[in-house]
């Protein structure tokens, strides 16, 4: 019985969802983990064997099938199909490091809440990677080609040296996954490869934090604020009255809050750990509430609006903030509620880290911590409004 070939269409090569798909005459295309690469599987003395062809971003369907077919009709002369690929009679796929890090950072970027992680991923490959190995073959980077790119900057650039070795890590095991390295030699892997050779990065530098207002500083820049009437100066008083990060604040929509129960509920989807998180509003945070209601810009669900109704930049929000206290980040007023929490207050550890949306690394503690403590929160918060706002205490209409 003949074998039927082209079974797949060009919408399912991109389509498919994960799996091991063939389109007949020993043609496969393999999708795992956001990737689509081709495949040629065949026997050879009672022996499976596969042949990378290279991802489908490379090499289109009409042009594989072409590659299929040279090889199927090699293998019935009984030559090796492989020598193709090593010789001049079908081209050879030729992909680079650095086209493997666009096309993985490609399959990366709908999981990534941030859009500027692919940013940040080719800025830092661009500036330290790309320059030493971007125009070579996955296979041929070497541990002497990465210790090239992170020697000169793992003391004085460490954080930045280990994100980049991350990343070049990631982008080789990638290609390893498409046959074009292999996967069990990964030059800049750190457990077994670099950590003979580096030193741990906490013993060459000290890691930096996000610069924090002294607490007691914290009532002077929220009445600096509340003089300013513009968006970014409200965002930024509602950030620091609820300890959230600025990204959950400036993205914040109406949907997340019910008012009557002053809560306001961020999904896990927003959340650096994944997590739903619940934050009880205190009159302060309240009121900006209130306020941001007569805000409000037609149709649009976001609580703090920026240019035609859009996201807020964390631009406007650092502008604001620098122009009352040039030295301060707005992250920071995250670590001056847990400090002022720790030295001014009873409350326990536990309760401020769930005001934070900390996770408890102690697996025992987190197995019989199973109540997220809401109530004490709301007490907690609502003592925060009154330390760090003192002239909005009076100003509350419920």
């Amino acid at each position: 019985m003949a074998t039927t070939i082209g079974k797949l269409t060009a919408r399912q090569v991109d389509t498919l969802s994960e799996g091991f798909h063939s389109d007949g005459g020993n043609l496969y295309l393999r999708v795992k983990g956001g990737s689509r690469a081709w495949v040629y599987r065949y026997k050879d003395k009672g022996r499976v064997r596969e042949l990378g062809l290279g991802p489908t971003s490379i090499r289109k369907l009409k042009d594989v099938r072409a590659v299929a077919e040279a090889m199927r009709k090699a293998h019935a002369d009984g030559r090796d199909p492989g020598e193709l690929l090593r010789g001049d009679t079908v081209e050879p796929v030729s992909m680079t490091f650095e086209q493997c890090a666009r096309d993985l950072i490609e399959a990366k970027r709908p999981g990534w809440k941030n859009a500027k992680h692919a940013q940040q991923w080719i800025n830092t490959l661009r500036d330290y990677a790309f320059p030493v190995i971007g125009k070579k073959a996955p296979a041929e980077v070497s541990l002497s080609d990465v210790k090239s790119i992170l020697l000169p900057i793992w003391a004085s650039k460490t954080e930045t040296a280990t994100r980049v070795r991350q990343r070049i890590e990631a982008v080789l095991d990638y290609a390893a996954v498409h046959d074009l390295c292999d996967g069990t030699r990964n030059p800049a892997r750190w457990k077994g490869v670099l950590n003979k050779v580096l030193p741990e990065p906490a013993k060459v530098s000290t890691p930096e934090h996000h610069a924090a207002a002294p607490y007691g500083d914290v009532p002077r820049i929220m009445s600096a604020l509340r003089d300013k009437s513009h968006i970014s100066a409200y965002c930024l008083r509602f950030t620091i009255l609820t300890a959230a990060r600025s990204g959950e604040t400036r993205g914040a929509t109406w949907y997340e809050f019910d008012l009557d129960a002053r809560v306001w509920t961020i999904p896990g989807r927003r959340m650096k750990a994944a997590r739903p998180h619940r934050i009880p509003l205190s009159d302060a945070a309240m009121d900006i509430l209130i306020e941001m209601q007569t805000w409000r810009m037609g149709n649009s669900p976001r609580v703090f609006p920026g240019a035609r109704g859009g996201l807020l930049s964390d631009v406007a929000m650092n502008k604001t903030l620098h122009s009352i206290a040039p030295d301060v980040t707005v992250h920071g007023f995250r670590s001056s509620f847990r400090q002022w929490g720790a030295e001014q207050t009873s409350f326990p550890a536990a309760v401020l880290e769930l005001a934070l949306a900390h996770e408890n690394r102690n697996k025992v503690e987190a197995a019989y911590q199973r109540s997220d403590l809401f109530d004490l929160r709301r007490t907690l918060m609502e003592d925060w409004a009154w330390h760090a706002a003192p002239k909005d205490k009076d100003t509350f209409h419920p």
